[in-house]
C-alpha cells in the first residue's frame, strides 16, 4: 500500500495534500471567524456593560440628587413648624397675660363696686340711726304740734342732704 508504484499511494497522497491544502487555508479563516465572531461578542457585551453601569450611576445621581432634596425639603418644613410653633407660643403667652389683665380689672371693679355699695349701706344704716335717733330725742324734747311739724321738716331734710 505503501508502494510508490501503486496508484493508490499517489492518489492517498494527492487526497492527503487536497486536505493539506483545504485546511491549511479554511481552518485559520475559520478560526479567525470564529475568534472575530467572539470577539465582536464580547466588544457587544462590553459595550452593554458600560451602558448600563452609565445607567446605574445616572440613576444613582439622580437618587442621591433626589435624597438632598428631600433633606432640604424636610430642614426647611421643621425650621417653619419652630418658627410657628415660637409664634403660637408667644401669641398664647399675650392671650394669657390680657386674660389675666381683663380677670384683674373685673376683679378690681368687683371690689370697687363691693365697696362702693358697703359703703352705701352703711351710710344708709347711719342716716336710718341718725333720723331715728334724731326722732326719738325730738320726740321727747320737743312737745306738741311745733314738735311734730319741726320733726318731720328735719326728717326730710335731712335725707335730702345726706343721700
Amino acid at each position: 500500500m505503501f508502494d510508490p508504484g501503486n496508484p493508490l499511494f499517489w492518489v492517498l497522497i494527492a487526497f492527503l495534500t487536497f486536505v493539506a491544502v483545504v485546511l491549511y487555508y479554511r481552518v485559520p479563516a475559520l478560526i479567525s471567524r470564529m475568534l472575530d465572531d467572539r470577539a465582536d461578542a464580547i466588544r457587544k457585551e462590553l459595550d452593554e456593560a458600560r451602558k448600563l453601569r452609565e445607567d446605574a450611576q445616572a440613576l444613582l445621581a439622580d437618587y442621591q440628587r433626589r435624597a438632598r432634596e428631600a433633606e432640604s425639603e424636610a430642614q426647611t418644613i421643621i425650621d417653619q413648624a419652630k418658627r410657628e410653633a415660637e409664634t403660637l407660643a408667644a401669641d398664647a403667652r399675650k392671650a394669657l397675660a390680657e386674660s389675666l389683665e381683663r380677670r384683674s380689672k373685673i376683679a378690681e371693679e368687683k371690689i370697687a363696686r363691693a365697696e362702693s355699695q358697703a359703703l352705701s349701706e352703711v351710710r344708709a344704716t347711719a342716716v336710718e340711726s341718725a333720723v331715728s335717733a334724731a326722732h326719738e330725742l325730738l320726740k321727747t324734747r320737743a312737745g306738741g304740734s311745733v314738735g311734730d311739724t319741726l320733726i318731720s321738716q328735719s326728717i326730710s331734710d335731712l335725707r335730702g342732704k345726706l343721700n
